[in-house]
């Protein structure tokens, strides 16, 4: 029987995103569309793991691009997976009501929730060890960057009275980018997770450290997802830890956006200044926009 890649006859590149793979809408001799990946072949085993953790998430009953095939092509390793014919959540944004945002956003902190029951392996490294490490370089990055945020000592000051939060946290499977830019809503007016491709394993709270995106773009979104999650029961720990990880991601951030340019640059200093914003200059670990 033949594969669905030796039946696609058309297909149209896809520029938008971050991720290093090719991206297409294909139609196949049928008339059916699909999204076609495509990565380098020296991605096999990385995109083998993240096309079967794909498949586990799906069986979970998660709305997303359904993993469909994978295998190796004359480009490298390709995977297809089920076609979502809808708009971005963060385009749309604007053409929402607040009732509207508020529900997307606890659908999206209950299907967050679905994702996090995929156990993390056996063998994992110890999360304490593993993130305090990972602070570390980041510290070091942000001390070495030619740029600076002007109060971005208060990252570094919070992040270093509250590294014991990190000791004894459990680790499941991550989606890896988790915001309003990785969502679409579709033509059914349902809600759709994509790009799965950052898939990680780690602590499950830490997977919040992308709500920032969602926050800046709709705020009522932000607090139904951490609503939605909790089952409307939050606890003062998670925001007191989810503050380090935003402050962790916060400092890396400038060094990550100065190769891209000004324009990145300036999205970042500002997304630093609407955070110590909404922390009151990390003196309150519960977000304004929460409140």
């Amino acid at each position: 029987m033949m594969n669905l890649f030796d039946r696609i006859v058309s297909k149209v590149k896809i520029e938008k995103g971050w991720s290093g793979d090719k991206k297409y809408c294909v139609n196949d001799k049928e008339g059916r569309k699909f999204l076609l990946r495509i990565s380098p072949i020296d991605q096999y085993e990385r995109k083998k793991s993240e096309f079967d953790l794909m498949n586990q998430v799906a069986k979970l009953g998660v709305p997303m691009c359904f993993p469909l095939e994978f295998g190796i092509c004359d480009e490298g390793v390709y995977s297809i997976q089920s076609w979502i014919d809808g708009v971005n959540v963060e385009s749309k944004a604007a053409t929402l009501s607040c009732d509207e945002q508020y529900s997307y956003g606890f659908e999206a902190g209950q299907i967050l929730k679905k994702i996090h029951n995929i156990p993390a392996p056996d063998e994992i490294e110890d999360w304490a060890e593993f993130f305090n490490r990972k602070i570390d370089r980041k510290i070091k990055a942000y001390a070495e960057c030619t740029l600076k945020y002007d109060n971005g000592q208060l990252f570094i000051d919070y992040i270093n009275t509250h590294r014991h939060l990190l000791t004894d946290r459990p680790q499941t499977y991550q989606h890896g980018d988790y915001h309003v830019g990785n969502m679409m809503i579709g033509v059914d007016r349902k809600l759709y997770i994509i790009d799965f491709n950052r898939n990680d394993f780690g602590d499950p709270w830490e997977e919040f450290n992308r709500i920032v995106w969602c926050a800046q773009a709709m705020p009522l979104f932000a607090k139904g997802m951490v609503n939605g999650y909790f089952d409307n029961n939050v606890s003062f720990a998670f925001w007191e830890l989810l503050a380090l990880y935003i402050s962790s991601n916060t400092l890396s951030s400038l060094p990550w956006a100065i190769p891209f340019g000004e324009g990145e640059i300036k999205v970042m200093i500002n997304q630093a200044n609407d955070i110590l914003s909404w922390y009151d200059n990390m003196n309150d670990p519960i977000p304004s926009w929460y409140k």
